[in-house]
């Protein structure tokens, strides 16, 4: 699934390099774009694009991506931003974890391997993610190499279970999603992915990545308390529903 805004300058790149072979659908969810995004994704054959009449926001995107893929009954569901900075040709790898049962979620990790820093990461996004997720790693008790790829696999079980659907729109909902999976109690495998960072590729700036960061410290102190049965969080009752 590929949850897109203003990406026509690299969507028909990421989607050449898509292994159809082993991809049954590919659905693009376009949040309110104001370039040629939909054109150039019907253009190219995607059968399932999906545009939202107002931009919805990163996690809006992702809410109506996940409806889509469970309703066109996926048993694996990647997601894999179409803004060519992550390579689509570990599909297939991610996708065969979940299929043999290793792991119901895959991540593909920039932090593993140099794959950040090589593809040029700027230095400060790289040690902000570094800060994070060793706080995250703490409050959480886990051992992620990183929380904030957006290069993601999950199964149908992980995604029925889990209550996204009451997360934020905004960023901080992949952080919220691997929360609720590690709350179920599902684990998380990781691989190294290699990435690039150029014009065209997606990013916050300054002040949106501040809140970011904020909001995920939130979540992970959030998880925490509920764990100790401190709180109760609406975000970690499971959907009940398949």
């Amino acid at each position: 699934m590929l949850p897109a805004y203003n990406a026509e300058k690299t969507l028909e790149a990421t989607y050449a390099e898509i292994p159809l072979d082993i991809v049954d659908e590919v659905i693009l969810v376009d949040d309110a774009s104001s370039d040629k995004t939909v054109e150039i994704a019907r253009r190219i054959g995607i059968r399932h694009v999906v545009k939202h009449d107002k931009n919805r926001c990163y996690g809006g995107n992702q809410k109506t991506c996940y409806r889509k893929a469970l309703e066109l009954g996926a048993d694996i569901v990647v997601m894999l931003h179409p803004d060519y900075q992550y390579t689509p040709r570990l599909i297939s790898a991610m996708a065969n974890i979940i299929a043999f049962d290793v792991y119901p979620v895959v991540l593909g990790s920039r932090i593993l391997g140099k794959g950040a820093l090589t593809g040029g990461m700027p230095l400060y996004k790289y040690f902000a993610n570094r800060i994070l997720t060793l706080v995250q790693n703490l409050l959480m008790r886990q051992k992620l190499s990183e929380y904030h790829t957006g290069y993601r696999a999950f199964s149908r079980e992980v995604l029925a279970k889990i209550n996204y659907v009451v997360n934020s729109n905004d960023f901080v909902f992949d952080n919220q999603m691997l929360s609720q999976i590690f709350f179920a109690g599902f684990q998380i495998g990781e691989i190294t992915c290699p990435t690039k960072y150029f014009e065209e590729a997606s990013s916050i700036n300054f002040q949106r990545s501040l809140r970011y960061g904020l909001g995920v410290l939130k979540v992970s102190a959030g998880y925490a308390l509920q764990k100790m049965g401190l709180i109760k969080l609406a975000m970690y009752s499971p959907r009940g529903n398949g």
